[in-house]
């Protein structure tokens, strides 16, 4: 597994931990990963924690982004696996000029076949494919 992936699944479980304790905040749960995956290779932690603290200051934005593609689905009744496998890969997809579209794209879909269930690649793939395509008419103008 990549250092990148690795990093991916890493945020995943971060993101997981704040969505199902909204008493513990950015800092309280980041702290606690440190502590408890004090192996992990620095830059793994790195990049995973670029991509916590970037959901996190974005949520909105991102979770606008999601729920203005999902039809018939608030964000409340999608599985919390997918929802946040969504979120970090719209913050990459927004935000993260450096990371090729597609890399984001099938990485997030490779993580969410490992975790989700068995309709989860399709959900995924098709809600980050509108956000993406969005995502590249805005910076290009293109329609």
């Amino acid at each position: 597994m990549g250092l990148r992936r690795e990093a991916r699944e890493l945020a995943l479980q971060m993101l997981y931990a704040l969505d199902s304790n909204s008493a513990a905040g950015l800092r309280e749960t980041l702290q606690i990963f440190r502590e408890e995956q004090s192996d992990v290779a620095g830059k793994v932690r790195e990049f995973a924690e670029e991509l916590v603290q970037g959901v996190h200051a974005q949520r909105a934005v991102i979770d606008e982004a999601i729920r203005s593609r999902s039809k018939n689905w608030s964000l409340s009744r999608m599985p919390r696996i997918d929802l946040n496998v969504m979120r970090m890969a719209a913050y990459e997809l927004m935000f993260r000029s450096d990371i090729p579209k597609k890399v984001t794209i099938n990485e997030a879909i490779e993580i969410v076949r490992r975790y989700g269930d068995k309709e989860s690649p399709a959900f995924v793939n098709g809600i980050l494919d509108e956000i993406e395509a969005c995502a590249k008419t805005e910076v290009t103008g293109e329609e």
